[in-house]
């Protein structure tokens, strides 16, 4: 039986496909970096794919995000008579339910251990010595946070940390730096994408906070990065208040 061809708009599920499908990938966007190597054809970014030469590719199947993907472009892929899974990913437990689906629909029979890993790792990630509260900046010019019903929301939680837009009705709202600064929190979580906040641009806004600079990727994507992102994202919570 021949592999599931598959065209993967999202960073995150390239990995997983990447790791537990190989050779179904027929196509990825620029931002897919992991695995490193991969050597596939690249149909432009996230939010503005190139769907002509997807349709091209004759995919059996293209994998989407309702948050990464805009929706003129799964629609002009659907149009053009392509099969489009679009998956939504907010808490956790959403992100199984849905690599579950997703490799399913990609012809994956065995469960991989990744994902049992993953699993295993958040049913008891590392206790935190006390909750903390925190804004997590995902851009700047504007200044812009996590806000309601956010994956990374959620993975915080988990680790302790509990951030003060959570009950915002906007789900990444701009809120100005002198609000941030006046909300009051025991910390800043930094991460490196989709803004790449550094040591030397980022912190320096907050001053006399601690500003924990964590990996984008262990928080924000949902695939193989899970197994080791209690503890990844743990380390740089704690090294904050060092």
């Amino acid at each position: 039986m021949s592999p599931v061809r598959v065209v993967s708009l999202v960073p995150s599920l390239t990995e997983a496909v990447a790791l537990s499908a190989p050779g179904s990938l027929a196509g990825v966007t620029d931002w897919c970096t992991h695995p490193a190597g991969l050597d596939v054809v690249r149909v432009g970014g996230t939010k503005n794919p190139k769907t002509d030469r997807i349709v091209a590719l004759a995919p059996d199947l293209v994998i989407a995000n309702e948050e990464e993907n805009r929706e003129p472009d799964l629609a002009a892929l659907r149009a053009a008579g392509l099969d489009v899974l679009v998956t939504e990913v907010r808490t956790l437990s959403q992100a199984f339910g849905e690599l579950d689906r997703v490799l399913t629909a990609c012809g994956v029979t065995a469960r991989p251990r990744w994902l049992d890993e993953a699993e295993a790792a958040w049913a008891a990630p590392p206790a935190p010595a006390e909750r903390r509260t925190a804004v997590v900046p995902v851009w700047r010019r504007p200044w812009t946070v996590l806000g309601r019903d956010t994956f990374a929301g959620d993975l915080l939680s988990r680790l302790g940390v509990d951030h003060l837009y959570a009950s915002h009705p906007e789900r990444y709202p701009r809120i100005p730096l002198d609000a941030l600064r006046a909300a009051g929190p025991d910390l800043v979580v930094l991460p490196d994408e989709p803004y790449r906040f550094t040591a030397d641009d980022g912190p320096e806004a907050f001053p006399g906070l601690p500003c924990a600079l964590v990996d984008g990727r262990h928080l924000t994507w949902y695939g193989p990065s899970l197994a080791g992102a209690p503890t990844v994202l743990g380390r740089a919570l704690r090294a904050a208040f060092r």
